[in-house]
């Protein structure tokens, strides 16, 4: 869509505009962070690539908004680095968002040795293809709050905290950070910025032990929501106001090097900090009807209580600050479910929730 700017809003506002024809490689298209970030540079007008595998099952978001009509759609391994290298010779991408990973806590317990290699030689195979680009301005590692050593503090990490993880998802990501760091402290051609969220919230979501696709499966199903952690606290943030933080970082970081490489911590206000309980009991709320089912599982592998950002970096520097708070999240993800259940046009639906979020933030079409 065309996109105009409203005169109200900050003159960050404006960068978004500056996607129109640009050049952008996203890893992890297919998934359901990487499909929004798809579509939503489709949006602005962006020529844009992507290199994943295919989609888990056909009710995925990327099939459901028929997104490889949209983009153009490479199927990879993020671990092949020739035909990785190939799509970066051919493509010429001015802008990199590296979203390709292994997501799941709890899978990462399953299949560790995979967890590391998809995570960790992922992110090496993508900085490498950008250290031999010349095309490429600015790259996005999108790594997770779990990759600070958690002490179950009170307060925010900062970007300056220690790193760690104790299973091997968080681990793993703590590791794609050293990787990234060490790439751009040796590496002074490259533009590289790592970006770190966590319990992002949306329409489109399936995947297994994440417990806003199993809220939705319940619902759908007619059955009880089972959660194993009701009183673990989180900050729930939508996907597209995560999405338009690595936005504006990537323009601002392909015109401003000094200012704008290094690590941001991604999250929502403090009021969105709420217990698995809260979030599943506004979820049944919005959808209409529901229950919940609380299941203590003996022997199970350990989940971090509390994990909390501090954005003070990111809303000062870049002057990016969440759009939607706890309620407008959650009512935006449910709706997509609802809509989806009653059989509407899918692609319609997200186009329409990221007009209205772009709308939200000084843009219309």
């Amino acid at each position: 869509m065309k996109i105009k700017h409203f005169g109200k809003y900050g003159s960050s506002m404006f960068l978004l505009d500056k996607y129109n024809d640009k050049r952008v490689l996203i890893t992890g298209h297919t998934g359901f962070k990487g499909s929004w970030l798809s579509l939503m540079l489709f949006e602005l007008g962006a020529k844009v690539t992507g290199y994943a595998l295919d989609p888990v099952n056909c009710e995925d978001h990327f099939n459901l908004i028929k997104l490889s009509e949209k983009i153009e759609d490479i199927r990879g391994d993020i671990l092949d680095f020739n035909k990785l290298s190939k799509v970066f010779e051919d493509f010429k991408p001015e802008i990199v968002f590296h979203l390709a990973a292994q997501t799941i806590v709890l899978e990462s317990y399953q299949n560790p040795k995979d967890t590391f290699d998809i995570n960790v030689q992922g992110t090496v195979n993508i900085l490498e293809c950008c250290r031999n680009s010349n095309s490429v301005k600015a790259c996005i590692i999108v790594t997770s709050d779990k990759c600070y050593e958690n002490k179950e503090w009170l307060w925010g990490y900062r970007e300056i905290d220690r790193l760690g993880g104790k299973d091997p998802y968080s681990a793993s990501k703590a590791c794609a950070e050293f990787v990234t760091y060490s790439y751009l402290t040796s590496f002074r051609q490259l533009n590289l910025a790592s970006v770190r969220a966590g319990n992002v919230i949306g329409g489109g979501d399936w995947a297994n032990n994440r417990i806003v696709p199993d809220c939705m499966r319940a619902l759908i199903a007619n059955e009880p929501i089972i959660i194993r952690n009701p009183l673990s606290i989180r900050p729930w943030q939508h996907v597209l106001d995560a999405l338009y933080a690595y936005l504006l970082l990537a323009i601002k970081l392909s015109e401003d090097k000094n200012t704008y490489q290094g690590v941001w911590n991604v999250g929502p206000n403090l009021d969105s900090m709420k217990t698995v309980e809260k979030l599943v009991e506004k979820v049944i709320f919005y959808w209409g009807k529901g229950k919940m089912k609380i299941e203590q599982k003996t022997n199970a592998n350990p989940e971090a209580k509390y994990l909390f950002l501090d954005t003070t970096k990111i809303k000062e520097i870049l002057h990016w600050k969440p759009s939607w708070n706890f309620d407008e999240s959650v009512f935006y993800t449910v709706e997509w479910y609802k809509n989806y259940q009653a059989g509407e046009n899918m692609a319609e639906i997200s186009r329409d929730q990221i007009r209205k979020f772009l709308k939200g933030n000084g843009y219309e079409n």
